[in-house]
């Protein structure tokens, strides 16, 4: 029995939020909620801006952790695959029926590297990425115990301070053992640049992109030098992703919260100085509250507190209302300054997370709405998956 024919026997407000059918009115609160007409028009966006740049989308699969989600990218968007961070999370995308799975991140531990290897027994293709060549051994010897392959990206540092080398000849060096490894492919190169995708200034993320490329271009070049060819050079998110895909260099684009947006994302400037929530990207994901008091005349307090989101990027902002302000929050409820006094109990705000990857993790159900019904209920499909 698939998911969707068990919710129909699922009882709402205590296994679910809401089931198809109901009017929005009616969903249980704090919950996530998809606009799934902003989603899907995000979603063929940035589809239609992969194919006029000539490259492809590998969707992260972090940010919403869900199957149908990525699907959905994949029909709507021409997705070629989705990136995770953890092996279980690129197993749960696996079992779901995605075909072609990245792991942006290293994989070191051997119960891991084991898991990994067995991921192609799936049905998908499974990649990783490498900083050290140690690692190549093991990770080797993993596929051959298993008779797969594993294929590899060498991960360079272009700016984000993290995982990754940070010279051309320590690229060529690993990629050079990684080719000569039985079990393993050498497929590319991962560079991604976190650090400056929450740049406001459209100028000041341009400066640290076009570091990142200079990069990447000595890399593929050197690799080339060596025979070795780069089917995935691959980066790139939702405040950068522009610079990237014109780049001539990067093939792959890695964008997650472009389909959903949150509060943070949203402040950023695009190159007219535009914020990307007004104009880019549409907010599509909403986390769902309601008043639940309104004891004091000019504050009101809702259901949605720190266990129903994300804060490490600032507070929610209250969507399409400037005349009512969510202030702060503690475990269980969200304080929210009302000066008129207009809020209602029970009336239900429609909150953009501030931060939408952590805020996803922390709820079982995705409500899907359209015309003001429930058309569709999707589980939060690789929650807690962070092996």
């Amino acid at each position: 029995m698939n998911e969707m024919s068990k919710i129909a026997d699922y009882d709402v407000g205590y296994d679910v939020p809401a089931v198809p059918g109901m009017d929005e009115k009616d969903i249980q609160t704090p919950c996530l909620v998809l606009d799934l007409d902003a989603l899907e028009r995000n979603i063929k966006k940035m589809g239609d801006f992969a194919k006029r740049m000539g490259v492809r989308h590998r969707v992260h699969g972090k940010m919403h952790k869900s199957v149908d989600v990525a699907k959905l990218q994949e029909k709507l968007g021409d997705a070629c695959g989705v990136c995770c961070q953890k092996v279980s999370e690129a197993e749960v995308f696996a079992r779901g029926g995605i075909k072609d799975v990245l792991v942006s991140n290293q994989v070191r531990d051997p119960a891991k590297i084991d898991r990994l290897a067995r991921i192609p027994k799936l049905g998908a293709r499974a990649i990783c990425c490498v900083d050290d060549i140690d690692n190549v051994a093991d990770l080797s010897a993993a596929a051959q115990k298993h008779g797969t392959t594993i294929e590899c990206l060498v991960e360079i540092d272009c700016g984000a301070g993290r995982c990754g080398v940070r010279e051309t000849a320590d690229v060529v060096k690993i990629a050079k053992a990684i080719d000569a490894a039985p079990g393993l492919k050498f497929s590319g190169i991962q560079a991604y640049q976190g650090a400056m995708q929450h740049l406001d200034k459209y100028e000041d993320r341009k400066a640290k992109i076009d570091i990142a490329v200079a990069m990447v271009k000595d890399a593929v070049e050197a690799l080339k030098a060596e025979g070795l060819a780069c089917d995935i050079v691959g980066g790139g998110g939702t405040g950068s992703y522009y610079f990237e895909g014109n780049s001539g260099v990067y093939n792959e684009l890695q964008c997650g919260s472009y389909a959903f947006m949150d509060a943070d994302y949203g402040r950023i400037l695009d190159k007219d100085g535009k914020r990307i929530d007004q104009g880019e990207w549409e907010n599509a994901l909403f986390l769902l509250t309601s008043v639940m008091s309104h004891a004091k005349p000019d504050k009101a307090i809702c259901d949605a507190g720190l266990k129903a989101q994300s804060v490490d990027s600032g507070l929610p902002v209250i969507y399409g209302r400037d005349d009512v302000e969510y202030v702060k929050c503690s475990d269980e409820h969200g304080v929210i300054s009302d000066p008129k006094g207009v809020l209602k109990i029970n009336e239900k705000l429609k909150l953009v997370p501030g931060h939408c990857d952590p805020t996803c993790n922390v709820h079982d159900w995705y409500v899907g709405v359209r015309n003001g019904k429930v058309e569709t209920l999707w589980p939060v499909s690789a929650r807690g998956k962070a092996y």
